[in-house]
């Protein structure tokens, strides 16, 4: 299995002047992204909680948790972050890849347009006051 890397901007959303750009593991199984605590906190990004994660051997860990803007391509999204240690990945998470409208093909291996569906109320039976 091919594994597939992107090179993504990020910004602080309280000052988008500071930025880093992160070369990132693509991974759609996670739900959040990994960004190392030394990036996050030289653009100024802040941990506003912490979560606590399970890893592939049953071990816990806790790790710290901001908010970041991410851009691949043109596309922007706000999206949470996590702020990784030493020996953990840098990876881009589904919420981050669904914040800037796009998707994994897992076939392909390759970023893909998310497919943007919008609901609508139609307007037949819809008494008018």
């Amino acid at each position: 299995m091919a594994l597939t890397f992107v090179k993504v901007k990020i910004f602080n959303p309280a000052n988008p002047k500071k930025s880093a750009v992160v070369n990132f593991l693509v991974d759609s199984g996670a739900v959040y992204s990994v960004v190392p605590q030394e990036i996050l906190r030289k653009i100024g990004i802040r941990s506003h909680s912490k979560e606590t994660f399970t890893l592939a051997n049953g071990e816990f860990i806790e790790r710290e948790r901001g908010d970041a803007i991410f851009d691949y391509k043109g596309k922007r999204g706000a999206s949470p972050v996590i702020f990784g240690e030493i020996g953990d990945s840098q990876l881009l998470g589904a919420v981050s890849l669904e914040a800037l409208g796009l998707m994994l093909d897992p076939l392909r291996r390759e970023i893909r347009s998310l497919p943007m569906v919008l609901g609508r109320v139609s307007r037949v039976g819809v008494n008018r006051v």
